[in-house]
């Protein structure tokens, strides 16, 4: 195997995701979306498994500490708390550890974000069914088909790669835009 076949897919699949006006659309109108929900004193919450839960990490710190330049903290919530994972996987199963945060955080205003790979985790879907059904506005970060989340959400991203770190690294870029957006539009001293 050649190393550099991993730098021709990753560079493959950003310039297939740039080429798509569509996706710089979908981006922009996150940012406008999420920029307004802040703006109305209400919160992002997001989630994932695995490396896309430290994916969701990084957003949320992003926001809660500092993008570039020196702003107020904005209410961006992870959950990815190991005691919450733990005591809800251990009484409601694993396919309950996000639906159960979007109910003791979420409400009618906030937005959603799940991240899946493969767009087929469980607990995801839950996580996404609690909050529409609770008036969350929904985002996905998805890969290969977008599988069973596909068409799902308000806004969705599918990175059409073969393999997670692929996708992942996809799916990292387009939240750090997000959040540039968000920082464009809230703070444009900043910029």
């Amino acid at each position: 195997m050649n190393l550099l076949d991993s730098y021709r897919i990753t560079a493959e699949l950003l310039e297939k995701f740039i080429k798509e006006e569509a996706e710089k659309k979908e981006t922009e109108k996150v940012a406008k979306d999420l920029a307004t929900i802040f703006e109305n004193g209400n919160k992002v919450l997001i989630c994932g498994n695995g490396g896309s839960n430290c994916d969701a990490l990084h957003f949320a710190e992003e926001f809660t500490g500092r993008f570039r330049k020196d702003r107020r903290a904005l209410p961006a919530i992870s959950l990815s708390d190991s005691s919450h994972i733990t005591c809800v996987g251990n009484d409601y199963g694993f396919d309950y550890i996000f639906s159960r945060g979007v109910e003791a955080y979420g409400k009618e205003g906030d937005m959603f974000i799940g991240i899946s790979t493969s767009g087929n985790s469980a607990n995801v879907i839950k996580a996404v069914e609690a909050a529409k059904k609770m008036g969350l506005k929904t985002a996905v970060l998805l890969g290969k088909d977008g599988g069973k989340l596909k068409g799902m959400c308000d806004y969705e991203f599918i990175i059409p790669g073969e393999t997670s770190d692929r996708i992942q690294e996809i799916h990292m870029m387009i939240l750090h835009i997000i959040i540039e957006g968000v920082e464009k539009i809230m703070f444009p001293e900043n910029y």
